[in-house]
């Protein structure tokens, strides 16, 4: 194996901590999977960014679009980085594969992979008396199965590079660390990603991957505004409206903030992704404003 801690293979004179080093992104077609894409690339990374670009049945806010993957990779590019976009859905465990290994002929001859983001994830909520079986069963199938199909896909390329690697999970605070009501099947699968991590911190340390996950408070995408969340936390408003959920997500929060930016989360994907934690696994790492603090 190659230690990380004493290669300086991958920097150039820029001296970014990610320089020749290739990242595959779920879900970044938007909201985080955007900004973790756009931090990961700025830090040198050859970004692999992929999104199913539709809404799936049982989320009640407008899904990603190909216009919006689009723009994913404008941005990057922009900026100077390198980026290979497709659309894939992360519950097809052969067609996720088939999706990866096309791209990494392009970009990385050889194969090489280097960091996981499985960032693809919708959100949702009901009472159970009126939660449909529908409903828990996508959730699972793309926050909890979908984690695992993107892990299984990567996994053997990361192994076959030699290189070690980092694998982030996107879970969240509020259901990976907490379990508010209305929440359960997205509860069950947040904390089922927290089962993901331990069990491969320990299977995939020896061979130099890590494995952790980040569980963020509320940010600030499409994801939590949206008319179905601003019902969901205000059912006393027939028509609520951004300004009148400020205050209740606020009160979840130890610091006085209502939800975080996606840069934020970002912050501590780039980290996890970096040589600057290489002795970092299992660890699951709230960026959450202090609600699982309350």
């Amino acid at each position: 194996m190659n230690r990380r801690d004493t290669d300086t293979t991958n920097q150039d004179e820029s001296g970014r901590p990610l320089d020749g080093r290739v990242a595959w992104v779920t879900g970044a077609a938007r909201g985080q999977g955007r900004a973790h894409a756009q931090r990961l690339a700025a830090d040198g990374a050859i970004v692999i960014a992929t999104d199913l670009c539709d809404a799936p049945a049982t989320t009640d806010y407008p899904g990603a679009t190909p216009a919006d993957l689009a723009e994913t990779v404008e941005l990057i590019t922009a900026d100077g980085g390198t980026v290979y976009s497709a659309v894939a859905d992360c519950r097809d465990l052969d067609g996720l594969g088939e999706v990866l290994s096309t791209a990494l002929e392009a970009v990385a001859p050889g194969g090489r992979l280097d960091v996981v983001v499985a960032n693809a994830g919708i959100a949702g909520g009901a009472p159970i008396e009126v939660m449909t079986g529908h409903q828990f069963r996508e959730m699972i199938d793309i926050d909890l199965t979908g984690v695992w199909n993107t892990v299984r896909v990567a996994v053997p390329h990361v192994l076959a590079a030699g290189n070690g690697g980092s694998i982030v999970l996107i879970s969240s605070a509020n259901g990976g660390l907490k379990a508010p009501p209305n929440l359960s099947h997205y509860a069950a699968a947040k904390h089922g990603v927290v089962g993901i991590v331990h069990s491969l911190a320990n299977e995939l340390g020896p061979r130099g991957i890590r494995v952790n996950s980040v569980h963020p408070t509320a940010v600030d995408t499409d994801m939590i505004h949206n008319d179905f969340t601003y019902r969901l936390f205000r059912p006393d408003l027939a028509e609520p409206t951004r300004d009148d959920v400020v205050d209740l997500f606020t009160s979840f929060h130890s610091l006085p903030v209502p939800w975080i930016d996606p840069a934020d989360v970002s912050e501590a994907v780039a980290f996890l992704a970096s040589d600057a934690s290489r002795y970092i696994t299992g660890v699951t790492m709230p960026i959450d404003a202090g609600l699982s603090a309350r």
